[in-house]
Parts: C-alpha cells; structure tokens; sequence
C-alpha cells in the first residue's frame, strides 16, 4: 500500500519537474533524487562512488542535465501560459 502512495507521490514529482512520467523519466528521478540527498548529507560517499564508478558519475551527470533541460522546458511553458 506505501509503495503505491511512494509512486503516485514520485509520478506526480516527475510530471511537475519534467513534465514526463514515462518509466524511464521516473527511474531517472528517482535515481537523481537519491544521488542529491546522498551528495548533500553524506558528500565523502558521493565523492568515493564517484571515484569506483566514474561512468555513473557520467551517467548521472547525463541524466542531471537531461532532468534540468526538460524542467527549463516546462517553466518556460508555465511562464508562457500565464501571460496569455
């Protein structure tokens, strides 16, 4: 039951940073959101992965930019709406 409420919560997340809830786009965030918190509340574990797994470190940059590229989409879609 928790599971289902997790994913509704990370589809909607998706829909309104991305405005993509295929499954990939989903996997991606789930995986950018994961890395973020690791980064930001145990950086010496984000460093030392990165150092064992250098194409994951690429991997994710790959998929930060991809998530900002689409999230710069979609503000510049709001900010368009709201002006009509």
């Amino acid at each position: 039951m928790m599971n289902e409420k997790m994913d509704a919560m990370v589809e909607k997340y998706a829909e309104l940073l991305t405005g993509d809830t295929s499954d990939q786009s989903i996997e991606e965030i789930k995986m950018y959101v994961l890395y973020n918190h690791i980064a930001k509340t145990m950086p010496a574990l984000a460093r030392h992965w990165n150092s064992l797994y250098p194409e994951g470190k690429e991997e994710m940059k790959r998929i930060v930019r991809d998530i900002q590229k689409k999230n710069k989409a979609v503000r510049a879609e709001k900010k368009e709406n709201e002006e009509d």
